[in-house]
């Protein structure tokens, strides 16, 4: 299943062969993936080749940056997301076959089966029969010898956990939503039905589909935006999104399941038990946090002065667009600003916010 840069051909919005690495679909909040080709298309003419990530996401622009034959390294300071990035970016062979897979969707004496899901989120997220198969889903993936396959292994279970969620994400206690007998204007009552097992394979296909061998030593590393330690020729930069009104994307928040599945041995110390929905405790985080996001803007920035700085912005954020460029132009001598237009993203009540790209040369 390894397939080399010269079959990977241009970024595939879906589809493919055997032969070409596809980048998976993705239900993430606030993924690049359409504009992924727009981004590339403002960073081609750039002189660059070591690269970094700090806010990886999805894996779908430092996947991107790999197929141009760029060394990525990409980085989250969420373990789950750092994961993903191990399985799609740092992997450059590694696929589970259908042996492993079924091996994967089995249970197996030799093994002993936590409960923690069962005795911690039932009635909230999924279905009791579901959260069993959790738990004997990510023992057998923790189980696995090598620690790519479990990557690998833990992307499938992510977005099958993701894909069977209303709205995608874990926010709130909502169980209910997938068999509330009502007309429906959102979700997907089928894929909410699908089977766990069904869904896993699915994913499996698409993370093997997505292994891509670009001839560099491409890493997924797990640290604070502003701690990666390296130089790097670029730098790309996603943050949180904060809205000028409301609350700011709080990437934790939402995919806390996710996360806590990433530390499953430690996961109980670290839920919150008085919140409905189970989430983690909170951690401070700056970029969610308006008193302090300027300062962080800054202060990664400044790590990051002597690379190319590539900012990902919406334009009706904090900061603004304006008061972000001056903050680019302590550090750098050029700073130009690409503009997509009106880009509306899922959940989002703001039809008018423009997406745009911040380049510091």
């Amino acid at each position: 299943m390894r397939a080399s840069l010269h079959q990977a051909g241009g970024f595939p919005g879906g589809g493919g062969d055997a032969q070409r690495p596809v980048f998976p679909s993705t239900r993430y909040q606030g993924s690049k993936a359409k504009l992924a080709e727009w981004i590339w298309s403002q960073l081609a003419d750039l002189d660059f080749h070591t690269c970094l990530d700090c806010f990886g996401g999805t894996g779908v622009i430092a996947y991107r940056l790999k197929q141009a034959g760029k060394r990525v390294t990409y980085n989250d300071a969420l373990r789950f997301n750092h994961l993903i990035g191990s399985a799609l970016i740092q992997n450059s062979r590694t696929t589970l076959s259908a042996e492993e897979t079924d091996w994967l969707l089995a249970r197996h004496p030799s093994l002993t089966y936590p409960t923690f899901v069962q005795d911690t989120f039932g009635g909230v997220y999924f279905t009791d029969t579901e959260n069993a198969w959790i738990d004997q889903t990510i023992t057998n993936i923790r189980a696995l010898p090598e620690e790519e396959k479990q990557a690998l292994a833990f992307f499938a279970l992510c977005q099958a956990c993701i894909v069977k969620r209303p709205y995608n994400l874990f926010h709130r206690r909502n169980l209910y939503l997938r068999f509330a007998q009502v007309a429906r204007h959102f979700g997907n009552k089928a894929s909410w039905d699908r089977p766990f097992d069904d869904w896993f394979r699915v994913f499996v296909g698409e993370g093997n589909r997505a292994v891509l061998d670009n001839g560099q030593d491409n890493r997924a590393v797990n640290h604070d935006a502003a701690d990666v330690p390296g130089d790097f020729d670029l730098v790309y930069i996603d943050p949180p999104y904060m809205p000028v009104r409301g609350a700011g994307v709080d990437y934790r928040d939402f995919y806390h399941f996710l996360e806590g599945l990433a530390s499953y041995d430690r996961w109980a110390q670290q839920v919150d038990r008085g919140s409905r929905h189970r989430r983690l405790l909170r951690q401070p985080n700056p970029w969610n946090d308006r008193g302090q996001i300027h300062t962080a803007f800054d202060n990664l920035f400044r790590r990051y002065k002597d690379s190319i700085l590539v900012v990902s912005y919406r334009g009706d954020g904090v900061p603004g667009a304006d008061e972000l460029v001056r903050m680019l132009s302590r550090y750098k001598e050029h700073v130009r600003v690409a503009s997509y237009g009106a880009y509306k993203y899922a959940l989002s009540r703001n039809a008018a916010s423009c997406e745009i790209l911040l380049i510091g040369v």
